[in-house]
């Protein structure tokens, strides 16, 4: 059961709601249409039940409130707009990342895609696929956690009469099976033919709430379908003849030799044929064509029961332990209900490892940076006047970041900024949740690559420069631990400030950008701040320190803490640390901001 009471829109810009004061239910075991003309509200609607628009209302799924859901994905199934998803990731490689996101097994997305018909396409890119196996993705990534309700807008929206005759058959086989489905259309026709119940919208305000059968006789105008060779000689007869018997008879030419005769029956139009000797090769009676005379406003024509807060339960608290046998996701009421709602994937570590290995953005990024690393490598060390480190880096003077930190950086603010460009978490508060296990997962992921690239890219410079130039002439320097730490630490924070600046400011640019705001802008001001005659060296820190840590440590541990601290004292690592402490905070700010203005 779906229950929505008082949906009302925030309005914007002086303007009337979009949605206004919308309350109607739809029944398990049903399919339900929510109709209107293009601007009467039917996104704007579902959004609201889904809490992606700001608003007032409540929406109750079987009792309870979408932030009162334990698992939101398993309860509620969604498809809004355009199919969510990368278009250079593979129909496989997205439905298994969604499956990370919903909590179940990766076997279900092989089920599914059998079941949508889409086998043999599990390695087509999203990007390619036709508008009818779009759909059908689509609505696989809708019911992957077995949902007992869905939500759909604009289910039928460029398919062929095939694939919708195909997709409403499945629609009325998961209502069959007792869920709940509520669509939306614009199309009357596809109302009375496809839908249980209508519920009509107008500007935002509901109209009418009725059964199919009454919406079609008091919403719809009956008509008699023709076609026929003499379609003009037929309309000019028919309307002939109504005029003589003052009968309210209108009739409108269809495309090529089809007629719509309104006001008349299949007898009447048949005979007048017959007597006038005109071929028919079709005569039907439909519903169709459009609407009866909207009722008076303020009135709701037909209007079926108002939806109402489940009895005996306050505001947001569940229903009567109504329980729907053998669905998934039901809930009985006691206990659970009160769990915050999964927004992030319930596998986030899984779900980031599907994302970053789903797209050729990865591979090629890690491809350039080995390729632009060695011919660096090799064009410093062909002089002989740079520095070893900075020939392993393959970093000349004149670039603020080596390529391996620049591609570290950039894969980090992929990670967050695909996300908000190709949005796959829709069913919970936006299309990206800031939630702390998908941040934790982001970093841990962008720290293990940003590690694995940092030590590639020394050991393919290293083995290509023995190749080229001799192994007695490239030897590995004494410092090499030192060395190897703040390589790698610098690798690590490009790649989280990346994470952080794209997580803040919600595109993959502003990743890029936080991380070379490190060379370009603030190691020269801390250059300056850390040279002046005030500043205290650290040198004698770990001796200072071992006097008020009581246990006195070894040597070795004395050598590797100052060794850690002149890493971290040296001015990138000073402003890498204050970027990223920054960045983070800003990150918790605008999520509890967020939070507050929903």
């Amino acid at each position: 059961m779906l229950q929505a009471i008082g949906l009302t829109s925030t309005p914007r810009h002086d303007r009337p709601p979009a949605v206004d004061d919308l309350t109607f239910e739809a029944r398990p075991g049903a399919v339900t249409a929510l109709l209107g003309p293009p601007g009467a509200g039917k996104t704007t609607a579902l959004r609201l039940m889904l809490e992606l628009e700001p608003g007032r209302g409540m929406t109750y799924f079987r009792g309870r409130p979408l932030h009162r859901l334990a698992h939101p994905p398993r309860e509620v199934g969604v498809l809004l707009g355009d199919i969510p998803g990368h278009p250079s990731r593979t129909l496989r490689g997205q439905l298994r990342m969604l499956c990370a996101a919903t909590g179940v097994p990766v076997s279900r997305a092989e089920e599914l895609t059998r079941a949508v018909g889409l086998d043999g396409l599990q390695r087509r890119r999203i990007g390619t696929l036709p508008i009818g196996a779009d759909r059908r993705l689509g609505l696989a990534s809708a019911l992957l956690g077995e949902p007992h309700t869905l939500l759909l807008d604009e289910p039928g929206a460029g398919l062929s009469v095939p694939e919708g005759a195909w997709l409403y058959e499945l629609l009325r086989a998961h209502a069959d099976g007792g869920g709940t489905v509520l669509y939306t259309t614009g199309d009357p026709k596809d109302a009375a033919r496809n839908a249980d119940r209508v519920v009509t919208l107008d500007r935002g305000r509901l109209v009418a709430d009725q059964d199919v059968a009454e919406f079609a006789r008091t919403r719809m105008r009956p008509r008699v379908a023709v076609r026929t060779p003499q379609a003009a000689r037929l309309a000019a007869v028919v309307a002939q003849e109504a005029r003589a018997a003052r009968r309210p008879v209108e009739v409108v030419a269809e495309d090529g030799n089809r007629l719509s005769v309104y006001g008349s029956d299949c007898a009447a139009v048949g005979d007048t044929a017959f007597r006038h000797g005109v071929p028919i090769h079709r005569l039907a009676a439909e519903t169709g064509g459009g609407p009866a005379p909207r009722a008076p406003e303020g009135a709701e024509a037909g209007a079926g029961p108002v939806a109402r807060a489940p009895e005996g339960a306050a505001p947001g608290e569940p229903g009567a332990g109504r329980r729907a046998e053998g669905l998934p996701g039901a809930t009985d009421g006691r206990g659970g209900g009160t769990r915050r709602p999964a927004r992030s994937p319930l596998r986030p570590l899984r779900y980031e490892i599907h994302r970053l290995l789903g797209v050729p953005s990865t591979p090629l990024v890690v491809a350039a940076v080995l390729l632009g690393s060695v011919v660096l490598a090799l064009l410093l060390g062909r002089g002989g006047r740079a520095a070893l480190p900075a020939v392993l880096a393959g970093w000349p003077a004149i670039s603020p970041l080596p390529p391996a930190a620049l591609g570290a950086g950039l894969l980090g603010a992929f990670s967050f900024g695909e996300e908000y460009r190709y949005p796959a978490l829709t069913t919970g508060r936006g299309a990206v949740p800031r939630r702390p296990g998908l941040l934790l997962a982001k970093l841990a992921v962008a720290a293990a690559v940003a590690l694995v690239l940092g030590a590639a890219v020394v050991v393919v410079d290293l083995e290509v420069l023995r190749f080229v130039y001799g192994a007695e002439l490239i030897t590995v320097p004494s410092n090499w631990p030192t060395l190897c730490v703040s390589w790698l630490g610098l690798i690590v924070g490009c790649a989280w400030a990346g994470v952080l600046g794209a997580g803040v400011f919600r595109a993959a640019a502003a990743g890029v950008a936080a991380v070379l705001a490190v060379p370009v802008a603030f190691v020269p001001l801390l250059q300056k701040l850390l040279t002046g005659p005030s500043v205290r060296s650290v040198a004698g820190l770990p001796a200072r320190l071992r006097e008020f840590a009581g246990p006195q440590w070894s040597p070795a541990a004395d050598r590797w803490l100052a060794g850690a601290l002149r890493v971290l004292g040296q001015p990138a690592g000073v402003a890498l640390s204050l970027m990223l402490t920054g960045l983070l905070c800003a990150y918790v700010f605008t999520g509890l901001r967020r939070k507050a203005r929903w």
